[in-house]
């Protein structure tokens, strides 16, 4: 009997030994990291539509060709105002470069003029529209974007001449014409909210100079006749605050 009850005993202190060893294994064992945390990086791929507003300056220098005296430099006006309207486009991102295509059309109000050195003429430009045709290459910080753009530019504009003196300011002679150059641009893009960004853009255009035939409007001459040839420099300049909304997720999930 004591045989037994000495075994029993025996097999309890192993018990109670392996218990507390196995209790110390467990306290030793190293901490382990929680798995990081995902972060949100913003993705500028896809469609996007959006509008636009903003000042436009452009400055337009007359020649004379033919009529008033050939050869004769009239002076140079700027045709400030107003500039409003929309673009489309499509961005693809590859790591940190954004490239993307942009069709932008703009409403405008640009107006100016100078007296001509022709005594008793003033001259007088206005752009009504615009458009702008132009790829894009940018590098993005996250949900922020900066980029250079370059294309083609159209230009709508009405070109006029105006009596002074006598005649008080009556236009006299005028000519429409659309014109294509070319354009560079930087701008600023920020995504504020999913799908959503506000930006600022510069603009120049490149409009070179073209001959213009105005005719008469029937002031002084019959109504179409010829009245003159200039030639027209231009250029114009533009500053627009941007809104864009582009269509798919904005956001990619990286460890």
């Amino acid at each position: 009997m004591n045989s037994k009850i000495a075994f029993a005993l025996g097999a309890l202190s192993l018990v109670a030994v392996t218990t507390q060893a196995g209790a110390a294994d467990l306290a030793a064992r190293p901490y382990t990291k929680a798995p990081p945390m995902i972060a949100a990086i913003y993705d500028w791929s896809g469609f996007y539509i959006g509008a636009n507003g903003g000042y436009g300056s452009s400055r337009n220098c007359w020649d004379g060709t033919v009529g008033f005296p050939a050869g004769v430099a009239e002076g140079c006006h700027d045709a400030t105002g107003a500039v409003a309207g929309g673009q489309v486009g499509y961005r693809w991102q590859s790591n940190a470069f954004v490239f993307g295509l942009e069709a932008q059309g703009d409403w405008a109000d640009l107006s100016g003029r100078n007296a001509s050195t022709v005594f008793g003429v003033a001259n007088r430009t206005r752009i009504d529209a615009f458009g702008l045709f132009t790829g894009q290459v940018g590098y993005a910080w996250n949900n922020a974007l900066l980029y250079v753009k370059g294309g083609g530019a159209v230009t709508r504009n009405r070109y006029s001449g105006l009596g002074t003196g006598g005649l008080g300011g009556a236009e006299f002679d005028r000519a429409d014409d659309t014109r294509w150059g070319g354009t560079i641009g930087v701008g600023f893009e920020y995504g504020f909210a999913p799908n959503w960004s506000v930006g600022l853009e510069y603009d120049h255009l490149f409009m070179s100079h073209r001959d213009i035939t105005l005719t008469s409007n029937g002031a002084l001459t019959p109504a179409g006749t010829f009245s003159r040839t200039d030639r027209i420099g231009q250029d114009v300049d533009l500053i627009t605050a941007r809104i864009n909304y582009r269509f798919g997720g904005p956001l990619v999930a990286k460890y």
